[in-house]
Formats: C-alpha cells, sequence, structure tokens
C-alpha cells in the first residue's frame, strides 16, 4: 500500500493493542494505516530476552517519562518507561505473560464495561496465543494464535525450590495461572519464542503488513483532526494529515492517548481552557483513574553458589551475548523470570492481591548486584492498591511530556497492603527448601521489623512495575466519568476509538501486556461488527476464602 495519505483506519501506535488491531483489520480487507512516532525494533537489546533491562532508559526506544514529585514518596520522581518503537511497550518489557484473573473482567463488567466479563473476554485471550506449555487445562488456552507463549527451561534450582516453598508454605501449586487458577505457585510464562522475544510487532504487525493492506507512517501525532464534531484523521508535526475515511483510533498507551485527546480538545474542561484549547468534549474522566503496580524487591544473599551473579559481570554477559548470538539458546534466551506466585494477602480476599516475580540473582534497580556474591530476590508488592493518579498536560505544545502523577501509597490500605506482602515473603524464604539457600536479608534487612521501619523501606524503594493504565476508562455512556463506551467508541466524538490499556476500569491482577493484547484483538471485532461467543469457564476460587488466608489453613480447620 503506497498512499500513505489516508486508508479506511488510522491507528495511532504500533503497541502491544494498535498491532493486533491493525492486523485483524488488515485481515479483515480493511485498509490501514498506523502510525508510530518510534523507529526499528531491530537489534539485539531488543530480541534478546535477557537484555530486558537494556531498552528501558534509552531514548531511542523509550520515551524516557518521569512522573511529577510523588507526595507519599517522599518525593521521589520516579521512572515512568513507555514502549517508543515498532511494538510499543512489548518491545522493552519484561515479556511476562499474565492475564490476569477472571474477577478481575467480571469486575471491570460490574463497573460499567458491559460485555467485557471473563466469559467475554476469554475467547480473545485465546484467540490471540498459542500456548506452548506442559501443564494445565487446555480448554482455557488458545493453540492458533499470532502470540507465542512459553515457559523457561527453569534449570537453575532457585527456581524449583521457590515454588516448592511457596506450596509448602501453605500456599498451592498451580500448573498453569493464565488458566483455570491463577493462586498458587508455579512457572512464569513469557512472550519469548525460538530464543526470542515474541513481540505485537513480530505477532501483529508483521503479518498485517504482509497482506498489503497495512502500512506504517512515522511522525509525532499533534492531535486528531474532528470536523463537525467528527474524527476525520490526525495531524503530524510539521502539518501533515493522514486522513481516515471511517475511523481513526488510538492505541497509543496510557499515557500518551489521554494526553492526545486533550490535545484535540476531548478531556475536562477547565484543564483544556487553561492551556487555551477549544473544548470538543467535556470529559472529566480523560487522564484520571491512573493506576499502576508498586513492588519491593526483597532480596537476600545466599548461602551456596548457584544464582546467575556470576554472569553479571562483564565478561559473564560477553559470554551469555555470544552464545544467544549465534545459537538463540542459554541464558539469554529467557527473560530469568521463571518461577512465580499469586496469593491472597488474608483470609476474606477471595482471589490473589499480591504476585511474585523470582530472579535468581539479587540486583539492585540500577543493575548493580545487591549481593556481595550469590543472592536472589522476589519482586512482590499489592495488585489492586487504591491510589488513584492522573494524566494532565503540560502544556498545549504536542512535544512536552505531560504531567504524570501516580500519587502512589496515598490510601491507608496501601501501606497494610504492602506490610503483609513483605511479611508473607519473609515467611515463604523462611520455608524449606528456600531456607537452605538464605544466608542473610539484604532487603529490607533485618532490622526493619516495625511497621514504621517497613514503611520507610517502601517509601525509600519501592519502584513501579511499569503497569500503568485506567486513564481513559471504559464504562456507561451516561457515566460521566467513562471515555469510552464497552465498544471503544470515544464518548462525545464521532469515528473515534481508543483500544490499549488506558480503557482499564480496574488493573489486572499481573502484568499488563497479555490484556492490552486482548483489548486490540476484542476491539478489533467491535470495530469490525463481530464478536466471539462468550465461554463460560469457572475460575477456581478457595473454597474457603472467607475464612483461611491459604490452603494450609483450610485444611487445618476441616480437620478440626
Amino acid at each position: 500500500m503506497s498512499d500513505t495519505t489516508q486508508a479506511d483506519y488510522v491507528i495511532v501506535g504500533a503497541g502491544s493493542a494498535g498491532c493486533a488491531i491493525a492486523y485483524r483489520l488488515a485481515k479483515a480487507g480493511k485498509s490501514v494505516i498506523v502510525v508510530e512516532h518510534g523507529g526499528s525494533d531491530w537489534g539485539p537489546f531488543i530480541n534478546m530476552p535477557a537484555a530486558l533491562s537494556y531498552p528501558m532508559g534509552m531514548r531511542r526506544y523509550d520515551w524516557g517519562y518521569v512522573t511529577e514529585p510523588e507526595p507519599h514518596m517522599g518525593g521521589r520522581v520516579m521512572a515512568c518507561p513507555r514502549g517508543k518503537v515498532l511494538g510499543g511497550s512489548s518491545s522493552i518489557n519484561g515479556m511476562i505473560y499474565v492475564r490476569g484473573h477472571a474477577r478481575d473482567f467480571d469486575t471491570w463488567a460490574e463497573m460499567g464495561a458491559e460485555g467485557w466479563g471473563y466469559a467475554d473476554v476469554l475467547p480473545y485471550f485465546k484467540r490471540a496465543e498459542t500456548w506452548h506449555g506442559d501443564a494445565g487445562d487446555p480448554a482455557f488456552r488458545g493453540h492458533e494464535g499470532p502470540l507465542h507463549i512459553t515457559r523457561g527451561p527453569r534449570k537453575n534450582p532457585l527456581f524449583d525450590a521457590f515454588i516448592a516453598a511457596g506450596v509448602n508454605a501453605g500456599y498451592g501449586a498451580t500448573e498453569d495461572y493464565n488458566g483455570q487458577r491463577q493462586e498458587g505457585f508455579g512457572a512464569f510464562e513469557m512472550t519469548v519464542w525460538q530464543g526470542e522475544r515474541w513481540s505485537a510487532a513480530k505477532a501483529y504487525l508483521r503479518p498485517a503488513i504482509a497482506t498489503g493492506r497495512c502500512t506504517v507512517a512515522r511522525g509525532l501525532v499533534e492531535k486528531v483532526e474532528i470536523e463537525n464534531g467528527r474524527a476525520t484523521g490526525v495531524r503530524l508535526s510539521g502539518g501533515r494529515i493522514i486522513h481516515a475515511r471511517a475511523e481513526v483510533i488510538l492505541s497509543a498507551g496510557s499515557i500518551n492517548s489521554p494526553k492526545i485527546l486533550m490535545l484535540s480538545g476531548i478531556g475536562p474542561g477547565k484543564h483544556l481552557a487553561e492551556h487555551g484549547i477549544p473544548v470538543i468534549a467535556d470529559r472529566p474522566g480523560v487522564g484520571a483513574n491512573l493506576q499502576d503496580h508498586l513492588e519491593l524487591y526483597v532480596q537476600y544473599a545466599s548461602t551456596k553458589p548457584v544464582s546467575l551473579a556470576p554472569y553479571w559481570s562483564l565478561w559473564g554477559k560477553a559470554l551469555v551475548g555470544a552464545q544467544w548470538l549465534f545459537t538463540r539458546k542459554g541464558l539469554g534466551a529467557s527473560n530469568n523470570f521463571e518461577a512465580c506466585g499469586f496469593i491472597r494477602s488474608r483470609a476474606g480476599i477471595d482471589y490473589p492481591d499480591i504476585q511474585f516475580h523470582f530472579l535468581p540473582i539479587a540486583v539492585r534497580y540500577d543493575g548493580k548486584t545487591a549481593a556481595q556474591g550469590h543472592g536472589f530476590q522476589a519482586h512482590v508488592g499489592p495488585m489492586r492498591s487504591d491510589s488513584r493518579g492522573a494524566v494532565t498536560l503540560r502544556s498545549a505544545n504536542p512535544a512536552d511530556a505531560p504531567r504524570i502523577n501516580f500519587n502512589y501509597m496515598s490510601e491507608a490500605s496501601d501501606w497494610e497492603e504492602f506490610r503483609a506482602a513483605i511479611r508473607l515473603t519473609r515467611e515463604i524464604f523462611a520455608t524449606d527448601p528456600m531456607a537452605d539457600y538464605v544466608d542473610h536479608e539484604i532487603q529490607p534487612g533485618s532490622a526493619a521489623q516495625s511497621d514504621d521501619a517497613l514503611d520507610a523501606v517502601i517509601r525509600e524503594h519501592a519502584e513501579s512495575a511499569y503497569h500503568p493504565c485506567g486513564t481513559a476508562r471504559m464504562g456507561r455512556r451516561d457515566d460521566p466519568m467513562a471515555v469510552v463506551d464497552p465498544e471503544t467508541r470515544v464518548i462525545g466524538v464521532e469515528g473515534l476509538r481508543l483500544a490499549d490499556s488506558s480503557v482499564f476500569p480496574l488493573i489486572p491482577n499481573g502484568n499488563l501486556n497479555a490484556p492490552s493484547i486482548m483489548v486490540g484483538e476484542k476491539a478489533a471485532d467491535h470495530i469490525l461488527g463481530r464478536s466471539l461467543s462468550a465461554e463460560n469457564l469457572e475460575p477456581w476460587i478457595a473454597p474457603d476464602w472467607r475464612h483461611a488466608q491459604r490452603e494450609s489453613e483450610a485444611r487445618a480447620t476441616a480437620a478440626e
């Protein structure tokens, strides 16, 4: 397709959702232009799974956003990396694949996103994936989709030791946390295929381009062109306009999508007026409802020489890189997050609200090893914080970064849940067989026992898990805070849709790449006027969740 001035559909953003939409529309015979400000996703830093920490922070691939000083985190300015490259954040993320819990999506429906309950979204998760798992219920998984989902080899003994410790601590095992049962400990899944990152660009965008009906245009989108209440195209920096014969679809992510809406005159009227932007649709929910996951790295020094520490030297990294470059195998072919856990923090919660990412090395946020020798860590934090932040405009200049304020830890419940997450993590690491590997605790450190001491550690050391979402939430058209309706149409403007993690009413229980792709898959069907049949498969819920925090407690109660 040589014409890059007009198409049936113009998609802003070649990220997780945008690539999925482009593929489905092109496959259905529609002409599509995908507008992406970033460049190629070629290169070892993106494609080698173990190099996952490098693309974040590289201005070539990352927008480089940071928050305003966070008032409840000691005024810290915190990183908010977002993909600026083909594949979007799926090209710079940790490649961890978590759908979220079934109850997350049932809650979406209860909050006004009708037709987005678990039974409705499950078919789209399945359509997206080709699952290469070896355990679990295949009825919950997809087998012919563009997105390859694999599991690591778990050769390092610490992975199985962590899973066993979680089971021995009373939480049970899950054969497939993306299947019927999320709760428990088990193997992590990743978007890696044949030793390489399998991003949305590889899974969806390249096949879309191969149809001959999809092309990519480079440029910074300044605004959506709107005439007589209808979106007609997008304006790029330099004045270039790309016209949409049918619809414009924003898939620029939870930071840039609300920014573009506001620059286009869609957002909180008073805020737009402050920046001299004519109000086309006064939607106060644009930029609001910002959510994220915070996590702390709970780190230990190891008694045994089994961690990845020897490979963290310059020479070790060179060896790993060389093996991957020539064979696509070895440590470089994995993100090295190969074991995980999902637990409930207390009785009375019906599905997990704490997630563990286990890593067989103790590494600080700046990439330096925290242990003088071998160590390991679990990334842990609450999954459903009550705190809400906002994305607002810094100015009316499209080149200026927006203001981002997550308002982290602004609710008392956040502190209670985070303390519980740390203490429960300590229990697990004190359980066999992990206990055999524990030398001493590095972070938070054995001296941090009181609530005040833990709060100080959280305030100083907790980091974003890079899961921003919710800034253009989906809901009923009569909901004043909703930005898009359940068919992903922007309320107040015709011919304009928004489909990415912005539309999440509530942050899912896990990483966001999988649900973002699902949103793209389902939005494409809404655009095309079709749908997949709902699948009423019941998730596993702990039978005695009202009275027991873990399985061992439930068994003990039943035995009395």
